[in-house]
């Protein structure tokens, strides 16, 4: 484990005037000590505070990872040699005030094998433990019902909301906080963000921390588990990536927070703000911190001027960005470029109530062919965007271009959709998907007999049914019926496939009957990779009129997804999600193969190619924040 860069008191102060120009007066910012090196281990103490905070478990984080680590504890110096602490990392309980003395002998080494740690260059942390950690306020003393953690930055010894939310802006690469006369911001300058507020006595300072920490305790996980008898805060229930999100969530939500404090100190009567009478924003996490598809780049636009054409000769026609909510649901999809919406996805999607991990391998492929996604691809901005309202069980489509046929288009993206998607539940499931346009009503019945799933992935929250049947129908007439005749089964592998990055080692039947679709549709196949820990759908096969009946595509209307995922250890692979897209390409519809084969190659010659690109929830987060 990395040891975190040091940090001089000169260059702290530098840094702690240059984030956001948060004030850090002495003598009552929490650092105690002078400019010298300890030559002595003095114990390095602080303060707990929201009010002062009794019995609160306090640490050093030593190894970076938000918790508590018991010994032994390796540390990665800067100069590559390695240093053991026996003990761990230092921790104790706040005492009267908050206060803290941590022992810091076992950071001491000996001087012929690497310097001593300094305490200075590592955040503290603490947590307030229900039923155990005492409130000390003006009225008396009060027990902490529900658990929450705080941190400071390195060099920091005051540990308190106002802190946490500092540390986690500079983790976040937060810009400064001014930003305007009267907003949150500047009323967040107007106070010493690292001092003892209640020594001296700054009851604005208090009244955003009571806050702070109100919703910092609404978000923490394990209050549950911190207020059974033998917890004693030395609990490891968090991941590095939970605390992160945590803090980050603090700092995306501070500003609104402090305008609500504001608003209730009436003639600026911070003492008596009544914290629990706020209406504090609810904001739901996804604490696993997963892997999000964050766009696609759609290659649907032929050098030569028709399709299907070598890969290497198409040029981005469009490209998606994918929006999300702090729990992982999605909010949008905008596209410089054209867009296809699939309502057979759309429905996966619903069925986890917007959260894409959850389909495990997420957003099936689609893709308009028309030429006028590459004229509008070539503007800048936004061309086309879908917007989900969960609430209220609506998705809104809206576009600028003539991509879409039957669809007026418009300059902007405002104004009524020119789709709007409804759908109703039943049982956890969508039971009809609605599409209504100007000159057109589709709807779509979900058919989940026999829905394409992975046996083994019961239990995993990032799997859900890959496929499922349905019918479609266009003004009331039966346009599209897709049937799942049988359960996937498992085929006999060819010899020396094993190893091989894709094979087709299950099949699935179905049928696609619709009166566009070409011969010999009554009998198709999905192609799965089941092997191991994997649920991988490798082709599907389908009939679009609609892109097959442009002058520049050659097709009989039927068409094959084929896709492509990173393997085990290669750049983009993830362990705990092995089913993410990596590029999948539109191509003619390939005659019947042999189950259990090595799967093709890439092909060469495609309608179209869509490529993937994920991060992680929190990389995404952190991006938002300003």
């Amino acid at each position: 484990m990395k040891r975190i860069l040091p940090l001089s008191v000169s260059l702290l102060a530098l840094a702690m005037a240059g984030c956001g120009e948060e004030s850090d007066q002495l003598p009552v910012d929490g650092r105690d000590f002078d400019g010298v090196d300890y030559s002595e281990p003095a114990p390095y103490t602080g303060k707990v505070i929201d009010g002062y905070l009794r019995n609160a478990r306090v640490w050093l984080d030593i190894d970076g990872d938000s918790q508590y680590t018991a010994g032994p504890v390796t540390v990665e110096l800067e100069s590559g040699n390695e240093v053991t602490l026996a003990t761990g990392e230092p921790t104790t309980l706040s005492g009267e005030d908050g206060a803290f003395s941590l022992d810091i002998g076992g950071l001491l080494n000996d001087p012929a094998e690497a310097p001593d740690l300094d305490p200075r260059d590592y955040p503290l942390f603490a947590v307030a433990l229900p039923g155990k950690t005492v409130e000390q306020l003006r009225h008396g003393d009060e027990t902490i019902t529900d658990a929450y953690m705080m941190s400071a930055p390195p060099g920091v010894t005051n540990i308190t909301p106002l802190t946490t939310l500092v540390r986690y802006r500079r983790l976040a690469g937060a810009g400064a906080l001014v930003d305007g006369t009267g907003s949150a911001s500047e009323s967040l300058t107007s106070v010493n963000l690292v001092s003892d507020y209640i020594r001296s006595g700054d009851d604005r300072a208090h009244a955003y921390a009571r806050a702070l920490a109100r919703f910092m305790a609404s978000q923490y996980p394990y209050s549950d588990l911190l207020a059974e008898a033998n917890a004693d805060g030395t609990e490891r229930v968090l991941s590095p990536q939970a605390a992160y999100l945590l803090g980050l969530s603090l700092v995306q939500n501070a500003p609104g927070i402090v305008d609500l404090v504001d608003a209730a100190a009436s003639a600026g009567d911070y003492a008596n703000v009544n914290v629990a009478e706020l209406e504090l924003p609810q904001v739901p996490l996804e604490l696993a911190d997963p892997m999000l598809l964050d766009s696609q780049q759609v290659y649907a636009y032929p050098e030569n001027g028709s399709l299907p054409a070598n890969r290497s000769n198409l040029q981005v026609s469009a490209e998606s960005q994918f929006d999300y909510s702090p729990d992982g649901r999605l909010l949008s999809v905008s596209v410089n470029g054209c867009m296809n919406p699939s309502m057979p996805e759309l429905v996966r999607l619903i069925n986890v109530g917007g959260r894409m991990a959850e389909l495990g391998t997420q957003w099936l492929p689609s893709i308009s062919l028309s030429l006028q996604s590459f004229a509008a691809y070539e503007a800048d901005g936004v061309d086309e965007r879908l917007t989900f309202d969960w609430e209220q069980r609506e998705a809104y489509f809206r576009t600028t271009t003539s991509c879409q046929n039957g669809l007026a288009d418009s300059t902007e993206l405002e104004g009524p959709a020119e789709i709007t998607y409804a759908w109703t539940m039943e049982d956890g499931q969508v039971a009809q998907l609605s599409a209504v346009s100007a000159d057109e009503t589709r709807t779509l019945s979900p058919d989940y007999t026999n829905s394409t799933a992975d046996p083994e992935g019961e239990d995993d929250p990032y799997r859900s049914p890959l496929f499922h049947g349905y019918r479609l129908q266009v003004n009331g007439d039966e346009s599209v019926v897709v049937a799942l005749t049988d359960e996937a089964s498992e085929c006999a592998l060819e010899e020396g496939v094993e190893a091989a990055g894709h094979v087709v080692s299950a099949v699935q039947p179905y049928t696609y009957t619709a009166a566009t679709a070409p011969d010999g549709f009554d009998a198709l196949s999905l192609e799965l990779d089941t092997r191991d820990d994997l649920f991988r759908l490798l082709r599907f096969t389908f009939a679009d009129p609609a892109n097959a009946g442009f002058d520049h595509v050659d097709s009989d209307g039927g068409f094959d997804w084929i896709m492509y995922y990173p393997q085990e250890g290669a750049a983009g692979y993830v362990a705990e999600q092995p089913n993410l897209i990596a590029d999948a390409y539109l191509t003619d519809v390939r005659t019947s193969a042999s189950c259990g084969r090595e799967f093709e190659d890439e092909p060469s010659s495609v309608f179209g190619r869509v490529a993937y690109q994920y991060q992680r929830l929190s990389e995404y987060l952190t991006g938002q924040v300003e």
